[in-house]
């Protein structure tokens, strides 16, 4: 299939397709004509990757589960625990940068607060 078929069936950008070639985590044949041609299994590998992406991964954390891609689910990855890792390790990425806004907000409370005291 084309590149505007896949994106159509995914719901992810054209622009997003290229990208995730060209970063390695998808393929393509090309045809005759220059075209981008993917398989049927490209669907589902587009999927898995717009899901991690929406759960909260980066770029380097969709390249770390590469190997996972084509399973069904991240839990049937050869190496189980290669996802867990990934995943704890972004979630300490992300509580760690919710502390520091949390530590922000307090502060711009405190701010408001004062300004609103005689």
């Amino acid at each position: 299939m084309q590149i505007g078929e896949l994106a159509r069936r995914t719901g992810v950008s054209r622009r997003a397709l290229r990208y995730y070639e060209q970063h390695d985590l998808l393929h393509s044949r090309r045809g005759p004509n220059g075209w981008r041609d993917y398989d049927e299994a490209a669907v589902d590998r587009v999927l898995r990757i717009a899901e991690m992406i929406g759960n909260g991964l980066t770029l380097d954390g969709v390249k770390q589960l590469a190997p996972c891609l084509d399973m069904h689910h991240s839990s049937n990855c050869d190496d189980p625990g290669l996802p867990l890792q990934t995943y704890q390790d972004r979630l300490a990425v992300l509580d760690d940068r919710l502390a520091r806004l949390q530590h922000h907000r307090g502060r711009l409370i405190d701010q408001i607060q004062a300004l609103h005291s005689p």
